[in-house]
């Protein structure tokens, strides 16, 4: 039961840290300067935690493809998106809760999308 249930916890956590933390940028910081500090604290504690609980650098080259790249693109698009969504005035709870309603809603779709492509060539 633990296993399933400490990384709900662990995103919990963090996602009312990251909320928290993303409202609170001042506006008359830049948002990408902002965020490759951001991304420069993330990759040292990454580097640490990689090291720490991996066989190490050897290791590297085997968990690395194309999924790293778009997920870094997609990381750089979700943050961008909070920082502009809170300077627009939403807020914490309420901003937060539509993405991820609009989030759940899309991934439905897409889910569907993915099943009833399967289901057709599995026609054929």
């Amino acid at each position: 039961m633990w296993a399933m249930l400490w990384p709900m916890i662990l995103i919990v956590v963090s996602n009312c840290l990251y909320n928290i933390c993303t409202k609170s940028i001042p506006e008359s910081n830049n948002a990408f300067g902002t965020l490759f500090i951001t991304y420069v604290v993330g990759g040292i504690f990454a580097l640490i935690m990689f090291l720490t609980h991996s066989g190490g650098m050897n290791e590297l080259p085997r968990n690395f493809g194309w999924p790293s790249l778009v997920l870094g693109a997609a990381i750089v698009g979700l943050e961008v998106g909070y920082v502009y969504l809170y300077r627009a005035g939403w807020q914490v709870s309420r901003g937060a809760m539509t993405a991820n309603t609009c989030l759940a809603v899309a991934l439905l779709f897409i889910g569907a999308l993915i099943i009833m492509s399967i289901f057709h060539l599995g026609r054929y």
